[in-house]
């Protein structure tokens, strides 16, 4: 049976869901932003990935974008809310406006849809709004994807987990199930509150390796201590593997460093010290990274590549950011290579997107991840990437 699915919002986590529940059903996506919108009806990617873009080129399946909220959202069956859900430093929460706005239309316009929120909240928040609507129609279900990697990670999912112990939760269980591409993925379903907090203590655990690894690395920098070789042999131990294990300039990305605050905040009068450590870990890695290379006394230092990760085009909350912030706090002479730029949009750096130019005007070359076009000026390069992989 086919089914009527509303998404609403098309960045990595809404474009990825729409596509693998299109595959059987009907979606009809909802953006604001119109470019978005053009380009999904001219099935073109509005977001680098390479699965999304050659899924909507090649993909028989058909999905419908609009920024018409009664098209959208009317006769749906399930709607599905993706929109953006920054922390805010003021009020050590996430700012969830977009989300509460969606649930607001949504249950206007189709109150008899289940709506389910794939946008990262706070522990609480879908209790708090079932409880303001009076309606047990809002389900949370937590996502867990890659940038670079949306559409793969959901076509090929760890985990299956819905915070609803309901029937439609179930039937949109199967659904997503249905749409992956491999059969060997459970299906989990809790409470709503429980499926909140999974999502914030996975991605505080993925962030707690990143800044153990980093921290081994810090230690073995200042000593003199081969890194790699240490690695290795920590990382044969099964119990520990060889995931998350190449040192960076401290985490970042749309998930982490705000998962990890967001968590910090919901232990507010809970005894912590790990959680707390976590969040501080990554401030102090990125201070010592830009205290090193300015130990090294440039004269003049460029950036290679602002983005997170390979294969993506996501600045947000990268660590390079805050190393730029620190040594230009320190009086150092920044200049960045971003092709995905044509401006800069902050003051603590200068643009030079000529590869060659960049190269020889700079006397030292930070990057956060290693690449094949710096291959020949490893002399003047620093990174941490030792493995050459996220």
């Amino acid at each position: 049976m086919a089914f009527n699915i509303s998404v609403v919002g098309l960045g990595y986590v809404g474009l990825a869901n729409a596509l693998l529940l299109s595959q059987h059903n009907n979606v009809c996506a909802l953006e604001t932003n119109l470019d978005r919108v053009n380009l999904i009806n001219q099935k073109k990617s509005p977001i680098q990935d390479s699965e999304i873009a050659h899924f909507l080129s090649k993909n028989s399946t058909e999905i419908f974008a609009t920024s018409d909220p009664f098209l959208a959202l009317e006769n749906a069956d399930y709607i599905v809310i993706a929109t953006s859900t920054d922390y805010d430093p003021q009020t050590n929460y996430f700012n969830t406006s977009s989300v509460e706005g969606v649930i607001a239309q949504a249950l206007e316009i189709s109150p008899q849809a289940t709506i389910i929120v794939k946008s990262t909240v706070p522990v609480g928040f879908t209790e708090q709004m079932k409880q303001r609507y009076k309606t047990n129609n809002i389900v949370f279900s937590p996502e867990f994807l890659r940038e670079g990697k949306a559409l793969y990670d959901n076509l090929y999912p760890s985990r299956i987990i819905l915070g609803a112990l309901t029937e439609q939760a179930q039937t949109f269980a199967n659904l997503l199930k249905q749409g992956a591409h491999t059969d060997d993925v459970e299906i989990l379903l809790t409470h709503s509150t429980e499926a909140e907090a999974i999502k914030l203590f996975s991605n505080t655990y993925l962030a707690m390796r990143v800044a153990f690894f980093n921290e081994l690395d810090t230690y073995c920098e200042a000593k003199s201590l081969n890194t790699t070789e240490i690695i290795d042999g920590v990382s044969l131990d099964p119990r520990i593997g060889g995931h998350y294990n190449n040192p960076s300039f401290g985490y970042g990305g749309y998930c982490l460093p705000k998962d990890t605050k967001q968590l910090l905040a919901n232990f507010d009068g809970v005894p912590n010290d790990m959680i707390s450590a976590v969040v501080s870990a990554n401030d102090t890695r990125k201070k010592y990274i830009a205290e090193s290379i300015m130990a090294r006394a440039p004269k003049k230092i460029g950036v290679y590549r602002l983005i997170m990760k390979a294969d993506s085009d996501n600045f947000r909350e990268s660590a390079i950011l805050d190393v730029i912030s620190h040594l230009r706090k320190a009086g150092a002479d920044v200049t960045v290579y971003e092709p995905k730029l044509e401006k800069p949009f902050s003051d603590d750096f200068s643009l030079c997107n000529n590869l060659d130019m960049f190269k020889s005007g700079c006397d030292l070359i930070i990057t956060n991840r290693d690449a094949d076009e710096l291959s020949d000026i490893t002399d003047k390069l620093y990174t941490r990437d030792l493995f050459h992989k996220d």
